[in-house]
């Protein structure tokens, strides 16, 4: 597998597809390239996205069944030094995501441990001259196998191989990423950690929220080299040019791949590829009503979850007031407010986060009431 390729297949046996996806890109010889003579021994992690504890058919999470199809190959092929690393997004609890997405049954199953990097020691790290706190379980893989989501994300527009690599901070850093606005430090973080291969959960992924419910079935698995690559394609499935997604250039630009399309090669191994169109409709644009400053995902989506709720029932036209969000609301007082950060303000939904149906059913009370 060369690295400006990405290889897919359709179809719904997605443990078996996985599996002969693999084998088709010879993942072995990948281990064996980057390894060498101690390959057999190597320590090999797999990143998945559990971003928050809802199964995969909802759009937000890796399906296990992929995941599985990973454990089966790479133990079939001689590899048994093997662990799964993730770490659910602020305010969502990453052992409940293990055990309500399949993943518990997954370690039991294949004698694999489950490491939590919501409770994983951290180390400095300078990240192209961002430090950034990275959580140590990531440093002792020999070989990191990322397994993200293909989705839309309310605040980036989408999320694939270098956003889910935020998953391998701790909260206190996700956090913190968010005052930073995001895109600069998901590409500073994606300079310290090298992604030796991908495997890309596109079977239905919700091309609108991070966190899922809207999905949209493709039935579809790819594997890739390059991070970069891997979203600037995901750009383009999902309706947006690479330009609109800053993360992306600015890790293209750190040297970290290359986001040109056009050096791209595209491989199926199996099934029609002609429904895998790009999409023309776009995550809804929620900026006329709300003010964010340095905003959490999870708080951010919930949300985003209510707005569209509102939206579709005619009655956000008839919000007067602006809805702040944010940590950069903490300990400031204003009108109405969502969160946390905002409980100063004369109207605030409480929560970190929030949850969508509260902000949903507050929302709607205020508005209907004409305070």
């Amino acid at each position: 597998m060369k690295r400006n390729e990405i290889w897919r297949s359709y179809g719904t046996e997605h443990k078996e597809m996985t599996e002969r996806l693999l084998a088709a890109c010879d993942l072995k010889e990948l281990i064996f390239a980057k390894c060498g003579a101690a390959s057999f021994d190597a320590r090999i992690g797999i990143k998945p996205n559990l971003v928050c504890p809802t199964p995969a058919s909802y759009g937000a999470t890796t399906h296990p069944e992929i995941v599985s199809g990973i454990l089966s190959y790479l133990k079939g092929a001689g590899f048994n030094n093997l662990y799964i690393l993730e770490g659910s997004w602020v305010g969502d609890k990453t052992s409940e995501a293990f055990e309500y997405c399949g993943y518990r049954a997954l370690s039991e199953e294949y004698s694999v441990p489950l490491i939590d990097t919501q409770k994983d020691p951290v180390v400095s790290c300078d990240c192209n001259g961002m430090k950034i706190q990275i959580c140590k379980s990531v440093f002792e893989a020999d070989f990191l196998i990322n397994v993200p989501v293909l989705k839309g994300h309310c605040q980036t527009k989408i999320t694939c191989a270098l956003k889910n690599m935020k998953g391998i901070i701790p909260n206190t850093e996700k956090r913190r990423f968010h005052t930073k606005g995001l895109h600069q430090p998901i590409a500073s973080l994606n300079t310290q950690i090298h992604q030796d291969f991908i495997v890309i959960d596109h079977i239905c992924g919700d091309p609108y929220f991070e966190e899922g419910g809207s999905p949209l079935t493709k039935n579809c698995i790819m594997t890739a080299l390059d991070p970069v690559l891997t979203d600037a394609y995901v750009c383009s499935l999902l309706g947006f040019e690479t330009s609109e997604v800053e993360y992306i250039t600015l890790a293209e630009a750190a040297g970290v791949g290359c986001a040109d399309l056009s050096q791209l090669k595209l491989i199926t191994l199996e099934g029609d590829a002609s429904d895998d169109t790009p999409l023309s409709r776009r995550i809804m644009e929620i900026d006329y009503a709300v003010d964010q400053s340095d905003s959490c995902s999870a708080c951010y989506a919930m949300l985003t979850e209510a707005l569209e709720r509102l939206q579709s029932e005619g009655l956000l036209e008839n919000l007067k007031d602006k809805i702040c969000i944010g940590q950069g609301y903490k300990g400031k007082t204003g009108r109405l407010g969502v969160g946390a950060c905002t409980g100063k303000f004369e109207y605030s939904i409480p929560g970190c986060p929030p949850d969508a149906e509260a902000i949903y059913t507050y929302l709607k009370n205020y508005i209907t009431s004409e305070k």
